[in-house]
């Protein structure tokens, strides 16, 4: 690991564009495959095997895939199934990623050679300042009055929930947060804000805004029903999400489902936690 200076990007969006163009700024060589429909000046090899054989390592895209059959490539004209095929031509190198789960389950990895830098700690915090971002982004956008003065429910006091709440706070919304655990309620009320157990909620019509950052169905049928029409809500929860869609669109209600909003708000920062994670796990798989 100690050697690597030799890094191969595959597929992903603008993010990966930006990590690696970080990386070359940085005397890193990169090459980049399945981005020839990007508009960005990148050198990209034609043939996955020609880039790859030029790499000590290879880095895959957030998401890993759409549809768990194959690799996330909305740049690239080709289609790269994740299946032992794929697996034989990257498998020999040190390879980082999303969703490793999926990814050994395609082709036989050498799991101790196979990182994923979503699983780390520091990437899901600084990731979740874009994505509250992008959140509050959405929000204005499409809310028809200020954020100020507006009665907003967060559900979940995670990474996303604590930043998200403070940005609300700080443009002068009446912030409600909603969690399951005990001290987690208690330290919403220390910071100022209305704390709910998520078990409680039943919006009614309390809600201007709701922001969903709870990957588990809490917004059901019976629980759409007691939120107003004019509530907005916005789903940040990864798939499948938190939000009936279905119900809630026979019920009048919008809502939002806003993924991978790091990548759509803030691509190039996001592209330098992707770069920052990757080194660290370097740095500390190093001798």
């Amino acid at each position: 690991m100690f050697d690597i200076n030799k890094f191969c990007i595959i597929g992903g969006d603008k993010r990966q564009i930006y990590l690696g163009n970080s990386m070359i700024k940085d005397g890193k060589n990169v090459t980049f495959c399945c981005f020839d429909k990007c508009l960005e000046p990148v050198d990209d090899y034609s043939r996955l095997e020609t880039a790859v054989s030029k790499s000590d390592c290879v880095i895959l895209p957030v998401p890993l895939s759409r549809d768990g059959k194959n690799l996330f490539t909305p740049l690239g004209s080709r289609v790269i199934a994740l299946d032992q095929d794929f697996c034989d031509i990257i498998g020999d190198k040190t390879i980082f990623t999303s969703n490793s789960r999926l990814l050994l389950s395609t082709g036989n990895y050498e799991k101790e050679r196979v990182y994923d830098y979503l699983d780390r700690e520091e990437l899901a915090v600084l990731n979740a300042v874009p994505t509250a971002e992008g959140a509050v982004e959405i929000a204005m956008r499409n809310y028809k009055k200020t954020i100020n003065a507006s009665n907003c429910l967060v559900t979940g006091y995670g990474r996303i929930g604590k930043v998200l709440s403070k940005m609300l706070a700080a443009l002068g919304a009446n912030v409600t947060v909603s969690a399951r655990k005990l001290n987690d309620l208690t330290w919403i009320r220390l910071n100022g804000y209305n704390p709910i157990h998520t078990e409680e909620i039943s919006p009614g019509s309390c809600f201007d805004l709701i922001f969903n950052t709870v990957p588990s169905m809490i917004f059901d049928e019976n629980t759409l029903r007691k939120t107003s029409q004019n509530t907005l809500l916005i789903d940040l929860a990864s798939a499948p999400g938190g939000v009936d869609a279905e119900a809630a669109e026979r019920l009048g209600i919008k809502v939002i489902s806003a993924l991978s909003l790091p990548g759509k708000v803030a691509p190039e920062t996001a592209g330098e936690i992707i770069k920052n994670t990757v080194y660290n796990i370097i740095k500390e798989e190093s001798p």
